[in-house]
């Protein structure tokens, strides 16, 4: 990673996500414990402080997309994964049965510019995940091993890919979308006022598996 970002929200986010924090935190617990790291250790992997992940691995905070994607590498998964680890799991449910999610509902996650909510669950081979808002400028770079789908809903993006064709910039409006491999360096920004993009991404969550395989 480029630059060290904001680590999270106030420790005080709100009560009403505070069950998918709580299962975010442990989700990022259980999978340190089964690297063999301390948490002083993945705080030195992550680039992050060791107090801000006590304090998330017991859903007293969440993070930004920039921390968790520091979390993420450093535990070898994608932060798309730990998100959905974080569904608190319905009484009724039964294997095989729908994962549904309303309106409103989902783990949110502050993300430079906006934020990101995470629509997807454990169960499924796909991350999708729904950004409002972004940046009106380029951040830094991000890559992961699952292939990822991008869908523009509303707003204007420019996003930045170093495929194996090279660096190349793409205008995506409303309607339009773009596929990338895994592994792909990728940013985007905004065009425009970056408050009115809305995005829709999916990312395979195979890639994770061949990682560990």
């Amino acid at each position: 990673m480029l630059a060290q970002p904001a680590h999270s929200t106030s420790p005080a986010a709100g009560d009403g996500d505070a069950p998918l924090r709580a299962e975010l935190g442990s989700a990022i617990r259980q999978l340190r414990k089964e690297r063999g790291l301390t948490l002083v250790q993945l705080a030195e992997r992550a680039a992050l402080s060791h107090p801000f992940l006590s304090q998330l691995e017991r859903g007293l905070t969440r993070p930004s997309m920039p921390s968790l994607h520091r979390i993420a590498r450093a535990l070898g998964t994608t932060q798309q994964a730990l998100m959905a680890a974080a569904v608190v799991p319905q009484p009724d449910a039964s294997p095989g049965s729908a994962h549904l999610v309303r309106s409103g509902e989902g783990l949110p996650v502050d993300n430079p510019g906006g934020t990101a909510r995470m629509l997807g669950a454990p169960a499924y081979s796909v991350h999708p995940v729904e950004y409002t808002g972004t940046r009106e400028r380029f951040e830094e770079y991000y890559d992961h091993p699952g292939d990822e789908f991008v869908y523009v809903v509303a707003g204007e993006i420019e996003i930045d890919l170093h495929t194996g064709d090279g660096p190349r910039l793409h205008v995506l409006g409303p309607g339009d979308s773009i596929c990338y491999p895994g592994g792909t360096p990728h940013r985007w920004r905004a065009v425009g006022d970056g408050s009115r993009v809305r995005l829709l991404t999916v990312q395979n969550a195979m890639g994770e598996a061949d990682r560990h395989s």
